[in-house]
């Protein structure tokens, strides 16, 4: 069972996901610990949606434990706030269907799917965590015109979400797909 977990991907990706979501894990901790934040370039999107894709979808819990224990230690470690779990269950739920999103991917990665995941990724959060703003805290005045304003203070953070989750992505999807390719090239070259 156990072995089963580790080997769901085959070849020399075996543990690739795992270490991407490490790594994304990271890209949310490091800013906060060197308190900057405000550039919102991270990680997080396009590492859930690499580990959807090379994990069994039932391991979306492994991600969104990952990530859910990195949030309790930034809020009460790093920042030395008591913690509420309704503050993050929002967030918790974009973790998951973001993973759930990359599962989709695991048919047939192609430019097409992992462009939709990246605007699917950064734009949902962005959409969510303002709205959430908005909703429940007194940063904003609960009209349609406090709303608004939200959303767009939120726009240059938007903007670093996306750019980062679109760099990350296309590295993380896009070098597997060129290795294979100029193996592919090799193997024809060596026929020849």
């Amino acid at each position: 069972m156990l072995r089963r977990f580790f080997l769901y991907s085959k070849g020399p990706t075996i543990m690739l996901a795992f270490l991407v979501l490490f790594l994304a894990a990271l890209s949310r901790l490091i800013p906060h610990v060197n308190h900057a934040v405000a550039f919102n370039f991270t990680a997080v999107g396009a590492g859930l949606l690499f580990f959807g894709s090379r994990r069994p979808r039932w391991q979306t819990v492994v991600a969104v434990a990952v990530m859910a224990l990195m949030d309790v230690y930034l809020t009460t470690q790093v920042y030395s706030y008591p913690f509420h779990v309704r503050a993050y269950l929002v967030t918790w739920v974009w973790y998951a269907a973001v993973c759930l999103t990359g599962s989709a991917l695991l048919r047939k990665v192609t430019a097409l799917r992992v462009v939709a995941g990246v605007l699917a990724s950064a734009t949902s959060f962005f959409v969510l965590s303002n709205f959430v703003v908005w909703a429940g805290s007194g940063m904003y005045p609960h009209s349609m015109a406090g709303l608004a304003s939200c959303y767009a203070s939120a726009v240059p953070f938007y903007v670093n979400d996306l750019i980062s989750t679109a760099m990350v992505s296309a590295v993380l999807f896009g070098l597997p797909a060129l290795a294979v390719k100029m193996r592919e090239e090799q193997s024809v070259a060596g026929r020849v």
